[in-house]
């Protein structure tokens, strides 16, 4: 039986950290603030507009909507981005995407201050996780995936991490958060030959392929660590991930179970980047 790697738990670690953070800038009178930008009314936007908020509200960041029709046209949008980089006060903000068909996304993301960037969305931010020179953030959901790991005491130096998925949003960036911690990451995708036979090859597995499902018992070796990005809805109402938990849970050493796992993480993470950022902004160097 695997060990459960609770997401709570590691936001519960990562929130005693932040709230130290905290007390360190508001004895410098700066209060961090965060902007969240939404168009239209997508009902999976606005339940993490509710988790980013409350996280917000939880360490004393500031939390402000900045809301756009789903008919809003890209000068609006470019302005509403426009006001965000003006606004002194401001130090991240969050553009929760996809946006409505008919917005040039790629703009849009372009458009934000990087300094301001706290999930990654910018050239300049990429630029960062990939070289790690520059301004920005890292994907906070790459991140919180990095951040349980290191909770859990999981050693990477030297581990073989096989990563299911290459997108720009998690896979290829947690790709290179765990180079930069000398691990040795193989990245998989859709393409790729006997996918069970590379996952089994890890001691770390890392799924964000966006699919329910698509790693199984066949691709578990035993005693292996399991991180599962994916959130889905099945058939019956029922939360799940990439993974099939009930036929990995019995060989894998240790898995996050979806709810309840990365996702917990994440907006903590977010919250983490906008103290970060308003530290920056006002010159003061924080403890790690």
């Amino acid at each position: 039986m695997a060990v459960i790697l609770s997401g709570k738990e590691v936001a519960a670690g990562l929130n005693e950290r932040l709230t130290v953070r905290m007390r360190a800038l508001e004895q410098k009178g700066v209060k961090p603030a965060l902007v969240i930008l939404r168009v239209g009314e997508r009902q999976d936007d606005l339940a993490y507009e509710r988790s980013a908020v409350k996280r917000c509200e939880k360490l004393g960041v500031e939390a402000r909507r900045l809301t756009l029709p789903e008919n809003c046209t890209q000068a609006e949008l470019m302005d509403a981005i426009q006001s965000v980089n003006m606004d002194e006060s401001v130090h991240g903000c969050l553009m929760l995407r996809p946006l409505s068909r008919g917005l040039d996304e790629h703009a849009a993301c372009e458009a934000l201050r990087s300094e301001k960037d706290v999930d990654c969305i910018t050239s300049g931010s990429l630029a960062r996780v990939f070289t790690g020179k520059g301004a920005g953030y890292p994907p906070c959901t790459a991140q919180a995936c990095v951040e349980i790991l290191d909770h859990y005491h999981c050693v990477l130096d030297g581990q073989k991490v096989v990563v299911v998925g290459r997108s720009l949003v998690i896979g290829k960036p947690v790709a290179m958060l765990l180079l930069a911690r000398n691990a040795t990451v193989t990245i998989c995708h859709t393409h790729t030959r006997n996918l069970a036979e590379e996952c089994r090859k890890a001691d770390v597995l890392i799924v964000a392929a966006g699919k329910a499902g698509t790693v199984d018992g066949r691709c578990i070796s035993r005693g292996q660590v399991v991180i599962d990005v994916g959130i889905h809805v099945d058939a019956d109402g029922t939360m799940c991930g990439d993974v099939d938990f009930p036929s990995v849970e019995p060989l894998a050493g240790a898995v996050t179970p979806v709810p309840g796992g990365v996702g917990t993480v994440t907006s903590t993470v977010l919250v983490g980047h906008v103290i970060e950022a308003a530290a920056k902004a006002a010159g003061i160097e924080l403890e790690v």
